[in-house]
């Protein structure tokens, strides 16, 4: 079971990865454009600042959900490290379920709230002229990543002896 799931946690991995090479690489040609016409042209694209903003942001987001399903988030596990292996567990153990926790409830709820209310007030971004709601999507689909890469590691964390993995 735990083969199954590493593979598919390092094909979720690739993929986001991808996603975010091709959105790295947008926002890159959107920047250069940006300072292309504001310095050749005269006069900055309208749309270039608010397509960068909206780049990063997912960006960010995803590009955190990647961090933390592969642990290059960072950690303070000094004093964790001192334990007793068992001790070591049972903290990995409750870190996940207030991860999961604040994913499902923040990232997951809070911004579908935020995706749901943007879309029925019908907000629009003033120069792209695109929905709110698509923009913030970023929230709850980095939520998902983030509840699914926890519920791995916590499974991983479940089925892995007392003392290897560490």
């Amino acid at each position: 079971m735990l083969e199954g799931l590493l593979k598919f946690k390092k094909w979720m991995t690739s993929a986001l990865n991808f996603v975010l090479i091709i959105v790295v690489a947008l926002l890159v040609v959107d920047v250069v454009w940006g300072v292309f016409s504001r310095h050749v042209l005269g006069e900055q694209t309208k749309w270039t600042e608010e397509l960068a903003r909206f780049l990063l942001v997912w960006v960010s987001l995803l590009g955190g959900a990647v961090a933390f399903g592969t642990k290059g988030h960072l950690g303070v596990d000094y004093f964790v490290g001192k334990f007793h292996p068992e001790t070591q567990r049972l903290m990995a153990i409750v870190s996940h379920l207030v991860v999961l926790f604040f994913a499902a409830a923040i990232f997951v709820y809070g911004g579908g709230r935020v995706v749901a209310d943007a879309l029925t007030m019908e907000q629009t971004t003033p120069a792209l002229g695109w929905k709110m709601g698509y923009v913030y999507l970023a929230l709850p689909i980095a939520g998902v990543f983030m509840i699914i890469y926890t519920i791995e590691n916590l499974v991983e964390t479940l089925v892995t002896p007392v003392g290897e993995g560490e």
